[in-house]
Order: C-alpha cells, then structure tokens, then sequence
C-alpha cells in the first residue's frame, strides 16, 4: 500500500506533502524530498531542520541532508552546507549529476551554485537571540572538578531530525533524511543524517530505515543500514527497530555510558512500517496512507538490566 512515514510530530507536514505527491503518481523519492522541504521551509516548528536552526558554537549555520533511490540504490549526500535553503535538493543533485554520493563544505556550496541554488541569509532573529543566550562560548565554562572546564548545551536534546521514508503506487522505497544537526555543535561536527548506511538506507529489495536523535550513537552501530539488513533477514520492520535500539542500548553499555536518545523507522516493501526509539526519547512519527495522516508513538526500548 502507498505509504510515507516522517519523524517527529512536524513529520505531519512532511507526510501531508509527499502523500499528496504519492497520491497524484508520483515517484517514492520525489514525495518523500517534498515532503522532507515543506519542513526545511518551514522556520516556526523545529530548531534544527533548515533556514532558522539554532547554530553551531561559533554561530555558523551548517545543514546536512541525504536521498536514496530504492529502486536503483542512487544515493547523495552534503554536509556542513552554508546559505543554501534545500540542502536535501542539492543531496539529490549530487546524485543526478555527479559520479560522487557525498560533497561537504565549500565544495558543496560551489557545487549547489553551479546547480543554480541561490545564497540566502539563514538566520532568524528568534534563533540567534537564543544563540546569544545560551551559547557557552560567550560565557565562562562549566568547571569540572578533576580536569579542565566542560562544553555546555551540546547534548541529546538539542536536535530534531525529518527523515521521511514513502512507498509509492509503483513500489518502489525513497527516502531523504535533513537536519542542521546539534545546536552548539563543534564547527565541522557531522552527525548521522547525511550518511547513507547510518542516517538512512532504502532498497526496495529489503525496505526503508532512516534514524533521528544523537547522531554519533547512531553512527556508531550503522543505525539504518543495521535496520534493513534485519528486514532482508525476515524481520518485521517493528522488529528490525527494536532490534537496532537494543544495540545502541548495548553499545552503550560497552562503553559505561547510559544509552542516548535515539530512534529508528522503517518500511518494508509492502509499505508496512515500525519504528522503536531508546528510553526517554519519547518519539513520535507521522503515517500517511489511505489519504490521512495520523501520529503514531513509537515502541520503547529500555536498556536491558
């Protein structure tokens, strides 16, 4: 059945506008990069997706995004994106138009001028008054009390991620994952949502999985890969959800450290879908299907004792 599915509770503009798309014949991959736009163009309901996210430590404004094509595995990629508004537009431009899956930084930015991408002015006001007043560098730092003084702000609540996965009438899986990453991040930090493999990976053979939260603990066990290869095993994608959660909860656990607040989604290649985040996370996901959209919560999964 046609199905997209979106993170987040701002996942629902998301679904609403690739659904649309879906529903008129439109290809898997053009719903959910239409879908995954509407949210980067929309500056008053999230701080770290698009134009208005909240900045990196020293007030840079930097955007990443991948797309994946199920159908062929056509992949691209940009990170550390600057003064460009659709960063997952210029990800698919990479894939259309280059021998390449990942550009960064100025090279990205050349390229997307080449492509005829406008520089745009990426702050808000609202945004960076909040950078004045919460950014560590412009006051002193938390003292540690056995080593030097500690980075403040940078932790598991300051992101949000749109990863939108559509199944269209053809099915046929696409999928795009967009986000400004960290607030306060290290200049030069990049999460998982530009990686294919960690942010996302579709295969209509296997199924869609894309994953929001702390980028690095997703990163570290190859989050959506991990996600799709458990479906091409025969798991449900509930299951294969589930099952990527108990391994960042594990690896974590290696580590000596309480599990971060992650979450996975996926399709299948029917167009059922699951998703599972860590404890804490409290993550919600749109699904649209049959011409509505609903919010769903997803399953918990609590590290193991």
């Amino acid at each position: 059945m046609p199905t997209i599915i979106a993170t987040w509770p701002f996942g629902r503009l998301a679904a609403e506008t690739g659904l649309a798309r879906i529903a008129r014949g439109d290809a898997a991959l053009d719903a959910a990069l239409a879908g995954a736009q509407a949210v980067e163009d929309d500056t008053t309901s999230r701080t770290s997706v698009g134009f208005g996210s909240l900045p990196d430590r020293i007030g840079r404004l930097t955007l990443d995004a991948c797309v994946m094509d199920g159908r062929t595995l056509s992949c691209g990629a940009v990170a550390g994106l600057e003064h460009v508004r659709h960063p997952a537009a210029v990800a698919r431009r990479v894939m259309e138009k280059t021998p390449h899956v990942f550009l960064v930084g100025e090279g990205a930015k050349w390229f997307a001028l080449q492509e005829g991408f406008p520089l745009e002015y990426p702050y808000t006001v609202a945004a960076m008054r909040e950078w004045e007043e919460k950014n560590p560098a412009r006051r002193p730092p938390v003292p540690k009390k056995d080593g030097p003084a500690q980075m403040a702000d940078i932790d598991e609540h300051n992101h949000d991620t749109v990863t939108v996965l559509a199944h269209d009438q053809k099915g046929n899986l696409g999928g795009v994952c967009t986000t400004s990453g960290l607030a306060y991040k290290l200049p030069g930090r990049v999460g998982d949502s530009p990686i294919i493999g960690a942010g996302l990976y579709v295969d209509d053979q296997a199924g869609a999985a894309g994953a929001t939260g702390v980028g690095e603990e997703i990163i570290r066990i190859g989050g959506s890969l991990f996600v799709v290869e458990q479906m091409r095993a025969g798991k449900t994608p509930q299951e294969a959800c589930e099952l990527a959660c108990r391994r960042v909860n594990a690896a974590a656990a290696r580590r000596g450290v309480h599990p971060a607040q992650v979450a996975f989604l996926a399709l299948d290649p029917r167009g059922n879908h699951g998703a599972a985040c860590t404890q804490r996370a409290n993550f919600v996901y749109a699904v649209g299907r049959d011409g509505r959209v609903e919010m769903v919560r997803a399953r918990e999964v609590p590290p193991t004792a």
